[in-house]
């Protein structure tokens, strides 16, 4: 897993370029958000229950079928895994944000994720569906001005699975 700090410095080292003022930018925007991306991390982590069973809500409510028979998310088993899955791309998106830098859901979340999806006949539009809840509800908990650093790693998951 890489930070920003890391990608910056290694894209410029294998280069052997020094810090250009575009890498400057992007090292300085890296460290005036921190504490924000902390905050927001925090409020993920001790709200994560209630956001995960918020989001599904959410998705169920628009998409009952998926609970009835012969729904991807039937059975007590397939429901539990659901919540599962959602509370992982949740807990990565964190990670993510934290880091700021999207190379962990490459290589925790996205790699294989589709493959292995479309094998088991998981549906991918309900589950970008669920991401997108998830999103919807944390920015419900946050001051507009930083909403922007909470979609960046839920657009980089939904666009990885499309």
């Amino acid at each position: 897993m890489q930070d920003a700090i890391t990608n910056i410095v290694n894209r410029y080292d294998l280069t052997g370029r020094y810090l250009d003022p575009k890498a400057i930018s992007e090292l300085t925007t890296y460290f005036d958000t921190g504490l924000t991306r902390i905050i927001i991390a925090e409020l993920i982590n001790r709200n994560a229950a209630n956001i995960v069973q918020d989001a599904a809500k959410k998705l169920y409510a628009e998409q009952p079928e998926l609970l009835r028979p012969g729904g991807n998310s039937y059975t007590t088993r397939r429901y539990a895994a659901c919540l599962r899955d959602i509370e992982y791309y949740l807990r990565y998106a964190s990670y993510a944000l934290v880091a700021g830098n999207n190379n962990i859901l490459e290589e925790r979340v996205l790699d294989g994720l589709k493959d292995t999806y479309n094998s088991l006949q998981v549906p991918i539009a309900p589950t970008v569906r669920a991401i997108n809840c998830l999103k919807e509800v944390i920015l419900e908990q946050l001051d507009p001005i930083d909403q922007f650093l909470i979609e960046e790693p839920f657009k980089y998951i939904t666009e990885g699975l499309s």
